[in-house]
């Protein structure tokens, strides 16, 4: 009697903590409907139950992926037994995962992951299904942290597998292994166990199989001790990322499309690798590419480049220039009577003053002479060969050599604009110089005024 007390209890007791789970943490709408990754195993035999009496709206998708035989078929069989109990529907596809695998040139078990998800999205999306359910539980996220240590990740290794990321949905993260298989017992719930976890080719498996319980034979209470030990270090992220979000704003500026940071604000900062990579890996940087620049703003050197796919960091004197591989184009047409110009990020104010102005001195801004202009104008990236006459000079003088000449760094020189008129004579160099024969002087009757915003 009292053990039929004790599975009541236990039953109840891992649905009301499922329950509690799903609801505090936003990860699931019974007025919303769901696919669940169905595989056969403990973890989503027992999710599908857990749903089930938790009143969730789900469909279930099983592959049969035909890498185990008889056993695969087994798993088909036992889960469209499962979906007919539990009244459910299901959907079910077979893979040639072997074939896709050669013809895409990847592993088994990565050719089996991009089927397996390239399905579920694609029933998702044609279904109108909310998000994709899967099975992932406490020991899994233990596993994969391991993976992603051992694969060289830094803090963000240890924040393992999200709750909820984009449509991708797991509910059982709080609970592991050992609690599902008392829930199973405890419940009479039946499952199927696929016999290739239990070879350690795959690192997972080796981590599952060998590394695990031998670690858990010194200790056993190591995988509690792991979790604790990499919740600390996931919140010590969460500061360093806040913090890291301040100094980041306080220390890249933009100009002209090119972002840059003082090389100045390294010096004597704790943990600057860090913060270096932190920066420029979203544009394509990896960790040896920073140690690298560090080596270079420490030796002093000038005007070394780095570069990514699409992005380019230019060591100079003072400062660390970031910017795209390749130049925008931004050719543009001005019309006399246009009121605005739109460089994309950039627009400036087109204003025509006759009297009671003072002089601009910004390089940012241009006050041209109206009256010399010959309209329409065109803004274009600038080409080798370009000429104009520098504000206060009577000779011209090449682009390149006026902006080796302002130390403008390489990136920024590539997203240089000029401004000509309807003859091609450049008036303005955008950002830096206006031209000396198109300059405001007491003769002027009609200034063109323009202001970046």
């Amino acid at each position: 009697m009292n053990d039929k007390i004790n599975q009541k209890w236990y039953f109840w007791f891992m649905l009301d903590q499922f329950i509690q789970h799903i609801r505090g943490k936003n990860l699931l709408d019974t007025s919303k409907r769901y696919l669940l990754a169905i595989s056969g195993g403990i973890d989503s035999v027992c999710l599908a139950v857990l749903l089930k009496k938790a009143q969730i709206n789900y469909t279930m998708l099983h592959c049969n992926f035909g890498l185990r035989g008889n056993e695969s078929n087994g798993d088909e069989h036992f889960v469209q037994e499962l979906a007919k109990s539990l009244k459910v529907p299901l959907y079910v596809k077979y893979f040639d995962t072997k074939a896709y695998a050669a013809s895409q040139g990847v592993s088994t078990q990565m050719a089996a992951r991009e089927l397996r998800y390239h399905w579920f999205e694609e029933i998702r999306r044609e279904e109108g299904f909310t998000g994709i359910i899967v099975g992932h539980h406490a020991d899994d996220q233990l596993e994969t942290i391991l993976l992603n240590l051992q694969r060289g990740t830094g803090i963000e290794g240890v924040y393992g597998m999200s709750d909820i990321r984009d449509h991708i949905i797991r509910p059982l993260l709080p609970f592991g292994r050992k609690d599902l298989e008392e829930y199973a017992a405890k419940k009479g719930i039946a499952w199927r166990e696929d016999s290739s976890n239990k070879e350690s080719d795959y690192k997972r498996n080796f981590l599952r199989n060998e590394v695990l319980p031998l670690m858990k034979s010194q200790d056993p209470l190591v995988e509690d001790k792991l979790h604790q030990s990499f919740d600390r270090l996931k919140d010590t992220g969460r500061a360093f990322f806040y913090l890291y979000d301040a100094w980041l704003n306080k220390n890249v500026k933009e100009e002209n499309q090119v972002l840059f940071m003082k090389k100045s604000v390294l010096d004597n900062v704790p943990g600057k690798k860090s913060l270096l990579y932190y920066w420029l890996r979203n544009y394509g940087f990896n960790s040896d590419q920073v140690a690298d620049m560090l080596v270079v703003i420490e030796a002093g050197e000038v005007g070394r480049r780095f570069t990514g796919k699409s992005y380019m960091v230019n060591i100079d004197r003072e400062y660390i220039y970031l910017g795209d591989l390749e130049s925008r184009n931004n050719d543009l047409s001005i019309e006399k009577n246009d009121l605005v110009i739109n460089l994309g990020k950039k627009f400036y104010d087109i204003l025509v003053l006759e009297e009671g102005y003072s002089l601009d001195k910004n390089p940012k801004n241009a006050m041209l002479d109206r009256g010399k202009l010959d309209f329409p104008l065109q803004i274009r990236n600038w080409k080798e060969g370009d000429r104009f006459r520098p504000l206060g000079m009577k000779k011209f003088k090449k682009i390149s050599d006026f902006l080796i000449d302002l130390k403008v760094p390489v990136i920024a020189k590539r997203e240089t604009n000029v401004l000509c008129d309807a003859n091609g004579e450049i008036v303005w160099v955008m950002g830096y110089r206006v031209d000396d024969r198109y300059k405001v002087s007491p003769a002027t009757k009609e200034v063109m005024y323009l202001k970046l915003k």
